[in-house]
């Protein structure tokens, strides 16, 4: 059992920090709005005043938070938690960032004689909750194979992929085909209903067709009910493909898929579904091809 930190309780933070503490692990945490981890406080949690001092009370810290700006929010600064790392301390990025704001995080952790890691995950709250969840891991080796074991308690896959900001750029490049996936779904499924194939038809026909990915599995049935909760949000998607296309310009490689489905996600969040989850962008679809069969 571990002295763990959780910095950032959101839709998958929090319920990662409920899985680490399942797994009898104790658990300080700071989520931005308090009250927000009242839940988590009521089953044992312990709710701390600063990132600061999640780091400075955890042997490892895990951080997730939305973006690249929350991230150097939570890092930077006296009550960030580059401040409270120390000697033997380790910070585990899960956050989906650029890999060059990773890299240099990480290297302020390690002037303090820490270590930290970016390891962002591939799945949903669903996979997370079967515990099937997929970690992708970058940093030095040495501290990989000190957290692999806590890193298990959260997801049953745990890959190391190389040096630090690499597990980013893998996630970013995964979460390419994600959005290209919906997308192409969303057409498929569009096309069908206009010919007249009633919605939860087509939607069955194909999540269970050689298309049905996992991924297209759990969310395809959204484009008939989507959650009340989004499971990733289509700012948040678009923010991801808008680092692939970021990282495509700088390694020289043409996205020509991802330029296609960021322009939808534009359009779902100008129709408003900016906070709803990016299986939206078949109702951008619906709205553009005309309401009805």
């Amino acid at each position: 059992m571990a002295h763990l930190g959780y910095i950032g309780l959101g839709v998958m933070g929090g319920r990662m920090a409920a899985r680490l503490m399942s797994k009898g692990h104790t658990v300080t945490a700071y989520n931005r709005t308090a009250s927000k981890a009242q839940a988590l406080v009521d089953r044992g949690l312990r709710l701390a005043n600063s990132p600061r001092d999640v780091a400075a009370a955890a042997d490892v810290t895990f951080v997730m938070v939305a973006n690249s700006a929350a991230l150097r929010a939570v890092a930077d600064g006296p009550d960030g938690f580059i401040a409270g790392a120390g000697p033997g301390k380790i910070v585990v990025d899960m956050s989906t960032v650029s890999p060059a704001l990773s890299r240099d995080l990480a290297r302020q952790v390690r002037d303090r004689g820490a270590r930290m890691v970016d390891a962002p995950v591939s799945g949903s709250v669903l996979t997370l909750e079967q515990g099937k969840l997929s970690i992708m891991v970058g940093g030095d080796r040495e501290t990989f194979d000190r957290i692999k074991l806590l890193l298990e308690d959260i997801g049953p896959k745990v890959t190391y992929v190389g040096s630090n900001g690499l597990a980013v750029s893998m996630k970013i490049a995964t979460n390419i085909s994600v959005g290209v996936q919906m997308l192409a779904f969303a057409e498929g499924v569009r096309l069908a209903e206009k010919s007249g194939i009633a919605r939860e038809t087509a939607v069955d026909v194909l999540t269970h067709s050689a298309i049905g990915s996992p991924m297209l599995q759990y969310r395809g049935p959204f484009v008939v009910q989507m959650p009340a909760e989004a499971w990733f949000n289509t700012n948040m998607m678009q923010k991801d493909l808008l680092l692939a296309l970021e990282l495509g310009r700088e390694l020289d490689v043409p996205l020509p898929t991802t330029s296609v489905t960021n322009e939808w996600l534009t359009a779902a969040r100008a129709m408003g579904f900016g906070d709803a989850d990016f299986a939206a962008v078949f109702q951008a679809l619906v709205r553009v091809s005309g309401e009805g069969p």
